[in-house]
C-alpha cells in the first residue's frame, strides 16, 4: 500500500508539486497519467522515497518514510521496490543473466543459493531462456526491456514501478512489452505503478490516476 497525504515538494523558484491524496492498494496496477511536466514522475519518485517531501506524509506498508534516515530508507526501498526505466539501465559488460543477478545483491529477500535459479526462471518466462549469456549490445531494445522486467521482479519485491517503460520502443514492441509487464506482475502478485504520457497505455491498466495539475506556480 502506498499513500501520500498533503504532500508538498518545491521543484524550483516559484514552482511546487502538491498532492492532496494519492492511494494505491496492494495488488493495484495503476497508470500515473498526464502530459509532460504535469508531475507524474515526481509523484512516482515521492511514492518510492527517491524524493522526500518538504511537507506532508508518505506511507508505504504503513511506514511513514519521510522521517527515516538515508541508510534505513535505502534498505527499505530495496526490499520493496523493483524499477523498470525507459533507458533499461543494463550494464553493458555483463550478460542478461548477470544483469539480473547483480540486481539481486541489493536485497536480502532471496537466499544467495536461489539467485541463479530464480534469475534463470524469470528470464525464461520473459522469453529469453535462450539468451541468458547474451550481452545488452547484442539484444534488441525489446529484449533489453524484458531483461529489465526480470530484474525488477527478481527479489520478489511487493511493488514494481515503471517510468515510461515503453518510451524507447516502437508501437508493436511497446504493446508486447506492456502485455508482458502486466502478465508478470499479475503472476507475481505485485503492485505496479506505471508513469506514462500515452493515454492508450494508461487505458490498458485497470486503474488510472490523472496527474494533471500536480505541479503549480506559487503566487509571489
Amino acid at each position: 500500500m502506498v499513500t501520500l497525504e498533503n504532500v508538498r515538494r518545491k521543484l524550483g523558484p516559484g514552482v511546487e508539486f502538491y498532492c492532496e491524496r494519492f492511494h494505491a492498494e496492494p495488488g493495484a496496477h495503476m497508470a500515473l497519467w498526464g502530459p509532460s511536466g504535469c508531475g507524474k514522475s515526481t509523484l512516482l519518485n515521492l511514492s518510492t522515497g527517491l524524493l522526500l517531501p518538504d511537507a506532508g506524509k508518505v506511507r508505504i506498508d504503513g511506514v511513514e518514510i519521510q522521517d527515516m534516515g538515508d541508510a534505513a530508507l535505502d534498505r527499505f526501498r530495496g526490499e520493496r521496490f523493483g524499477f523498470v526505466f525507459q533507458t533499461f539501465n543494463l550494464l553493458k559488460p555483463f550478460t542478461a543473466l548477470q544483469n539480473v543477478l547483480l540486481g539481486m545483491r541489493f536485497s536480502d529477500t532471496i537466499p544467495e543459493k536461489e539467485w541463479k535459479p530464480r534469475a534463470t526462471e524469470l528470464l525464461t518466462r520473459v522469453g529469453l531462456g535462450h539468451r541468458l549469456n547474451a550481452k545488452p549490445g547484442t539484444l534488441s531494445v525489446g529484449e533489453q526491456q524484458r531483461v529489465a522486467i526480470a530484474r525488477a521482479l527478481a527479489n520478489r519485491q511487493k511493488i514494481v514501478v515503471a517510468d515510461e517503460p515503453t518510451g524507447s520502443l516502437d508501437p508493436k514492441t511497446a504493446a508486447s512489452v506492456m502485455d508482458l509487464l502486466l502478465e508478470m506482475c499479475r503472476e507475481e502478485n505485485v503492485t505496479m505503478l506505471l508513469v506514462t504520457h500515452d493515454r492508450a497505455i494508461a487505458d490498458a491498466l485497470p486503474q488510472r490516476f490523472d496527474c494533471t495539475g500536480l505541479v503549480r506556480e506559487l503566487s509571489a
